[in-house]
């Protein structure tokens, strides 16, 4: 369904007549193993996202609607640096207000390599980078290693903030979230505050591994879009997006043809 966007002159789909935000899921290869995850299991490799056709879907994405923020994250969207960069790039050159990286923070032991992707997403133009850092990523993920990447990217003007992920709701005093209290005050210590972060739903690995957390719970996916007034599109490692896959499709004619 098309219709006439007033204050642009160009048609645009009705049901996406509010899209301001692109998300790159740019692989589900993970460092992590976390219980929570709502993806279920991981591995180190997997699909990735191009860096061309990322960049290309962004452009035209931008051409005709007014995206406010683009979003890189996975799995973890750092095994795979050129793709983060080039994204955020032209999110940049393009003027995107909010350029979001969600990482764990772990993708290399190596120090000089930490660095040097620290600087380059600060070169490319991220300006706002979510650490996820909690109980749960800290049970495979070690501390000291994404310490030492938090400071790497406050060196690098990089703005950080840690994501934590909580357990039924933040003021629940339940083992993890204790837990991951502790950890965020070792934030602190560095200088580094926390977002609101995310709270856990029984999906993938949190309904394998917390079931008994949400025998007496409602929490649900409070990330699912409303098909119908559709404000943030996602682009996953296969190509899938809104109906289509944007590999063997154009992405403006995934976006024209979208019904719920």
């Amino acid at each position: 369904m098309l219709t006439t966007d007033i204050h642009r002159g160009n048609k645009v789909n009705e049901y996406l007549k509010n899209l301001e935000k692109i998300e790159f899921v740019v692989t589900y290869a993970c460092t992590g193993k976390c219980k929570h995850c709502s993806e279920g299991e991981h591995s180190l490799r997997g699909k990735h996202i191009p860096p061309d056709s990322a960049a290309n879907a962004v452009r035209k994405i931008a051409s005709e609607y007014t995206i406010k923020t683009v979003m890189t994250f996975g799995g973890e969207p750092l095994l795979y640096p050129d793709t983060v960069y080039e994204i955020h790039k032209t999110a940049t050159e393009l003027g995107i207000a909010k350029r979001q990286v969600i990482t764990n923070g772990y993708f290399s032991n190596d120090i000089s390599r930490i660095r040097e992707i620290a600087v380059r997403l600060a070169e490319c133009g991220v300006n706002d980078v979510l650490l996820s850092a909690d109980a749960f990523h800290q049970e495979s993920i070690p501390f000291e290693t994404i310490k030492i990447f938090a400071n790497e990217a406050k060196k690098a003007n990089l703005p950080i903030r840690i994501q934590p992920a909580w357990l039924l709701s933040k003021n629940d005093d339940n083992p993890y979230n204790l837990k991951t209290k502790e950890i965020l005050r070792e934030f602190y210590k560095l200088g580094i505050e926390e977002n609101e972060g995310n709270i856990i739903f029984p999906e993938g690995n949190a309904k394998k591994y917390l079931a008994d957390y949400f025998i007496d719970s409602v929490n649900e996916n409070p990330y699912v879009e409303n098909p119908k007034d559709v404000k943030c599109i996602s682009f996953d490692p296969n190509g899938n997006v809104l109906n289509g896959n944007f590999y063997s499709q154009d992405i403006m004619d995934i976006i024209d043809k979208y019904t719920p």
